[in-house]
């Protein structure tokens, strides 16, 4: 398990070191999941240990919402007060993701299509 647990933090500290030194507009810790999956991909499987750590942390993922939640309750005045923009956004980027992935499934059926021709 430790095993793991070394993994993800040094994926996630490659990815804040890249994105410090190049000055990229995204978080660290997205480039370091990138770089995490892109291992995994050139490995071919995952690691045991990874998996049973990767299951673990996914069993628990709720308790992360909790910092979350009490951020939203500590600003409720300004939620209360900006409530509308707040939805609007949210609407927006759910449609537009839900857009996004159609179109990028539609594209892979129809190439998964051509190859099987």
């Amino acid at each position: 398990m430790l095993q793991a647990v070394i993994i993800i933090l040094l994926c996630q500290l490659a990815g804040e070191v890249t994105v410090l030194l190049l000055a990229l507009p995204f978080p660290g810790p997205v480039l370091g999941m990138l770089l995490l999956f892109v291992g995994l991909l050139i490995r071919g499987e995952t690691p045991p240990a990874l998996k049973a750590f990767s299951d673990t942390l996914l069993r628990y993922l709720a308790l992360l919402f909790v910092p979350a939640g009490v951020g939203l309750m500590v600003h409720f005045g300004l939620v209360a007060r900006d409530w509308l923009p707040i939805l609007l956004a949210l609407l927006v980027s759910t449609v537009l993701a839900l857009v996004v992935t159609m179109l990028v499934l539609t594209g892979l059926i129809r190439l998964r299509e051509r190859s099987h021709e």
